[in-house]
């Protein structure tokens, strides 16, 4: 936040936002900041948003933080994040297109995505049942955003065509460091040298 203003953060660019209240269009799908417990805000509800990072919104609502997903922020009058997968050929799951769905999810608290960041350790397909196991992990065990990361992962890979289940495990063996970044978020938050 600077100035009154929070900073929204896109592909390209940093856009401040004000701190606005909105009313929800539908009923929209949020997690519960920081537990990640799963709720539905109802239409017509009454919301704060306090922060827009990768295109997900951060948003008080009865007193409570929740996030909202960018693929429903038509719910607040937003331009809906599109998750467009290619190379879709058939009834199997595609890895690359997890990867790529994966590509889109950004830490809550740092503009950089979880594959860049190097939180995620493994995919593993199962195209008989449909399922993605995902293995990941956290820049710090006490991490209190953890469940909503692993919220955020489950929810926009349920979204790649032909996935029917997303199970995420959240484990610190090995424990992650700077290292695992890519040199390109290495280079956004500061960290290359």
């Amino acid at each position: 936040m600077f100035g009154g203003r929070f900073l929204v953060w896109t592909a390209n660019e940093v856009i401040p936002l004000e701190r606005k209240m909105v009313a929800t269009l539908r009923d929209v799908p949020a997690r519960i900041v920081p537990a990640g417990t799963p709720i539905t805000i109802p239409e017509g509800s009454f919301i704060t948003i306090t922060q827009s990072l990768g295109g997900n919104y951060t948003v008080t609502v009865n007193g409570n933080m929740a996030r909202i997903d960018g693929t429903d922020t038509d719910a607040l009058g937003f331009e809906k994040q599109e998750l467009v997968f290619t190379g879709n050929d058939g009834e199997d799951i595609q890895e690359a297109q997890v990867w790529q769905a994966l590509e889109t999810i950004f830490d809550p608290e740092i503009p950089v995505n979880v594959v860049s960041l190097g939180l995620i350790y493994s995919v593993v397909v199962d195209q008989q049942n449909k399922t993605v196991d995902i293995k990941m992990t956290l820049t710090a065990p006490g991490c209190g955003m953890g469940p909503v990361l692993v919220g955020d992962i489950e929810y926009r890979v349920a979204k790649v065509p032909n996935v029917k289940t997303v199970n995420v495990d959240l484990v610190f063996d090995p424990a992650w460091h700077r290292d695992m970044m890519s040199d390109e978020a290495k280079l956004e938050t500061g960290m290359f040298y």
